[in-house]
Order: C-alpha cells, then sequence, then structure tokens
C-alpha cells in the first residue's frame, strides 16, 4: 500500500512502548509516508523496552508548533508511561481532539486509549485497547471488544505488539481513504 505524500503524526513521550512506535514508524515511512514525532518536549524521548528504559527517537515538533491540518492521521502508541503522560496535558488532548473535529483517521494501541477518554471522543465508540484498561474504556461510554484490531469508522485500536501487523495494516488503509465523515468528536 502505498502511502505517498501521506504525512502522519506520531504522538508520544517518554515512557512509550518501544515497539508499538518503531514498528508503525518505519512500515509507515517504508510505505512512503513522512512520519513525524509530536512531542510535550523538544530533543529526544526514550522508550520503554521489556521492563528498561530502551532506545531514544528524536522529536520533530512540540505540541504547540504541531497543527492537525498539516496531517493526514494520527498514530499513538501505548505503553503505560507515555499515555499517563500524555492524558494530562491540555496541548497532546486538543491535539488528539482536533483529528476527530477534522474527520481523520486515528490510530491507538494499548494503553492510548486512555487518551481518547480523556480527549473525550471515545463515548459510543467500539474499541480494543489492553486488557487493564478495559473497564476504564467501557465507564468513558465505549463498547471494548477484545479483538487484534478494531475500525469504528476512521478509528483504529488494538490490544498489544502482537497485534502491530494488523493495526499498521489498517490504519494505513484508513490513511489512503482520507478522512471519514462519521469520525467525530462526540464532546
Amino acid at each position: 500500500m502505498n502511502l505517498k505524500n501521506k504525512k502522519i503524526a506520531i504522538m508520544a513521550t517518554d515512557g512509550f512502548e518501544k515497539s508499538e512506535l518503531f514498528e508503525p514508524y518505519n512500515k509507515l515511512k517504508e510505505k512512503g509516508a513522512t512520519v513525524e514525532i509530536i512531542s510535550n518536549k523538544n530533543g529526544e524521548i526514550k522508550s520503554w523496552d521489556d521492563g528498561n528504559w530502551g532506545e531514544s527517537i528524536s522529536v520533530d515538533k512540540k505540541l504547540e508548533d504541531a497543527n492537525e491540518a498539516d496531517y493526514n492521521g494520527l498514530l499513538l502508541p501505548g505503553g503505560v508511561i507515555n499515555p499517563d503522560i500524555l492524558r494530562r496535558d491540555d496541548k497532546a488532548l486538543a491535539f488528539v481532539h482536533s483529528f476527530f473535529e477534522s474527520s481523520k483517521p486515528v490510530a491507538a494501541i494499548c494503553h492510548a486509549p486512555w487518551l481518547l477518554i480523556s480527549a473525550k471522543v471515545i463515548l459510543n465508540r467500539t474499541v480494543t485497547s489492553f486488557k487493564s484498561i478495559k473497564q476504564d474504556v467501557m465507564n468513558a461510554g465505549a463498547n471494548w471488544v477484545d479483538k487484534e484490531v478494531v475500525v469504528d469508522n476512521g478509528l483504529v485500536t488494538s490490544r498489544n505488539p502482537n497485534d502491530l501487523p494488523a493495526f499498521i495494516a489498517k490504519f494505513s488503509e484508513k490513511i489512503n481513504e482520507g478522512k471519514h465523515k462519521n469520525q467525530v468528536a462526540n464532546a
């Protein structure tokens, strides 16, 4: 699948699950997309890899310098630390919300649906996530299902790193389809 002329934002901070950022980052670039790392800080952000700090990646833009209008879609990697930090950042939540307001594809894996909850875009959506936040997702008004990848209009969710091939494939498909009229912010 060719993603040439497509630009993807990956929003993350320290503590992102290594495979959930690097694997999509590399695969999307292989498909021809321009991929930028958006963060709440400049410089580099560190991954979390099997219980320890892992490989770092350079940040392309700070949140206050990033604009949803410049991107065709947004990818949110998980890990526990990364989304827990970002869900307390109003700029991060506004960035997530803006993609739903513009009906653009968003992909969230593992614990990243915490960001969807805090950005108030998960109500009445069918999603999956890492099993430990299932109750959080349901308490936020979403329909949680235990599947490798779940697509609800332009929203793509998966459970864990084992789901990455299906997650990346579906997100790529949604990016190629463009805007999804039913991909809306519910609050």
